[in-house]
Order: C-alpha cells, then structure tokens, then sequence
C-alpha cells in the first residue's frame, strides 16, 4: 500500500530563477527568501531516499473539460516560458515519470464523480511551475516526477473529488509520494506601469490589505493543522482571487483527507510579495500515523 509522505504549498514564482544579482536589485539589495527556503527544503527533504515519486499539483496548468495527469515514462528537453522568456529561457529538463500511478489516477476518476485522463503524447507542453520546482528540488537526483492539472472549470468540490481520486491511487499503489502545491495564496498583479514600484518581497506590496489578511489568516490554521478552517472559510478566499482558484491546494487538499487531516505545516521561507502576489512556502511532514487517507478509499485494484 502507497502513502503521501510529505505536501508542500510551493512558490514558483519566476524571481527564483533569476541570477542572484538580478533578485537582489529587484529586492531592496536582499535575498528573497523562497530561495534560501527551497534550498533547505532539498536537503531536509529531496535529497532523502524516503520517497519514490513527486506528484506536482501544477496550477499553471490550465485544462477545461478535465483534469490531465503526465503519464510519461520520461520527459526531457529544453525549456523556455512563454510568460516570461527573460528569466526562462533554455532551461534543460530530464526526469523519469511515473505511468503506472498516472494511469490509477485515471482508474479512480469515475469512482470519485470526475475525470483524470492520463496523457503520455511526447509534445504534451510542460510549465513552468513544474520546472522551476524540479530545478531546486529535483535536479540530480534519480525520483519519478508527474504533473497534475488544475481543470479551469472545476469548482471547489471538483477540486476536492480529483485530489480523492489521486490520494486513492497513492494508497493503491506501491509509491510512496510527495505532493507538491505548486502555486501562490492571493494572485492579483500590479498593471503594467505600476507593477516595478512593487517587485521587492516586503508584504506591505501585496495587492491589498484584504488580500494580505486573508492570506496571514490561512497561513495561521496551516501552521496549526486546521485544514478544516481553510476549506470551509474558500468563499470567502475566492474573494481575493488565490491563484487558480486554489486548485493547488484543494487538490493536496482532497488526497490527504481534508478537514480530517490535522497536520501543520512548518514555513521554509517567509511570507512573501510577488507583484501583488502572496507567496510562501509551507511544508507539511508526515504525521507519525500518517496522512489520512482520501475519503471512502478502496484498495483494490480491479
């Protein structure tokens, strides 16, 4: 039987793949501390051998009328962003993926009222918000990394019933996971010509005093295990507009058993500005009994 062994919510923000100069020019003459943050995380994390694949929660994915999970048995090539090109550009990539647990995910959809398909085409494009994470956690080191997107029609329920499906595939595989939340908490950018008055990381640049209430309130029940409070209070989020709806963290979310799951999180950087964006990485280790698993989970494999 398979398990979640960790979850983080993970900034992916360009600005960490900025030359060191560049970030510092851009922050006052100080480090941001996502990339202090992801550095610590590999080596109190990544770089154990207490995993087998990394299942990336991908909220720049964007697909319609489904979810769709990378089945491919390795992916590889160059990289360069069609959002920011100056800061990605010709990234290499190589990473072995994961078909078998893919294709559970897709087995457990319908069993969970929603729709996983698993794709293996090798010009399926890949985002950054994969790569950037892979680059500080995964390069180098010899784990199945599989992205998962975030279906922009989905509601939060839908949300919730492709995270069940995932965390059942998990348990019914042999795999032990990582799931990473790759993506921000509020997500309203700066226009244009306003938007460089606001490129260092002090919150007091966060789009607004709502926003950055909302996220510091979030960041509370986190650190204190109360899941329950983030999904209960998500109309009340949507308000500020959270990046992809939250699907990120929704689908951790619905994998880990939702308000049941009660593990905090330790902050590996601090609360951050990104244009008008909160981002933060929050890291959540296995609980001495475990994750619990998704709701009305089934283990067989038939």
């Amino acid at each position: 039987m398979g398990e979640v062994v960790g979850v983080g919510l993970i900034a992916h923000v360009p600005t960490i793949m900025l030359p060191r100069d560049e970030r510092l020019a851009i922050n006052d003459g100080k480090e941001i501390t996502l990339v202090p943050g992801l550095e610590k995380l590999r080596k109190d994390v990544f770089e154990s051998d207490d995993y087998d694949t990394v299942v990336v929660l991908d909220s720049h994915w964007a697909t319609t009328v489904e979810y769709v999970i990378s089945s491919h048995e390795h992916r590889g090539g160059k990289f360069t962003s069609e959002e920011l090109p100056r800061g990605m550009h010709g990234v290499p990539f190589g990473y072995r993926g994961d078909p078998q647990l893919a294709e559970l995910a897709g087995r457990f959809a319908e069993k969970n009222g929603t729709w996983i398909t698993p794709i293996d085409d090798p010009d399926l494009p890949v985002m950054y918000a994969t790569i950037n994470l892979w680059k500080f956690l995964g390069e180098g080191l010899d784990k199945r990394w599989v992205s998962l997107s975030v279906c922009q029609t989905g509601t939060d329920e839908d949300m919730l019933r492709a995270g069940r499906a995932l965390g059942e595939a998990i348990a019914a595989s042999d795999r032990r996971v990582i799931l990473l939340a790759s993506g921000a908490l509020s997500h309203t950018f700066y226009k244009l010509r306003e938007l460089r008055k606001h490129e260092a990381s002090d919150p007091k640049h966060i789009f607004s005093d709502k926003a950055r209430a909302a996220d510091y309130e979030r960041l509370e029940w986190m650190k204190a295990g109360e899941h329950g409070k983030i999904l209960e209070s998500m109309p009340a989020f949507h308000t500020v507009r959270p990046e992809a709806m939250f699907g990120h963290w929704l689908l951790a979310a619905g994998a880990i058993g939702e308000e049941d799951c009660t593990a905090p999180g330790e902050l590996y950087s601090e609360y951050e500005n990104s244009i008008g964006t909160g981002q933060v990485h929050v890291w959540f280790p296995r609980p001495a009994d475990g994750f619990p698993l998704a709701k009305d989970v089934t283990l067989s494999r038939d």
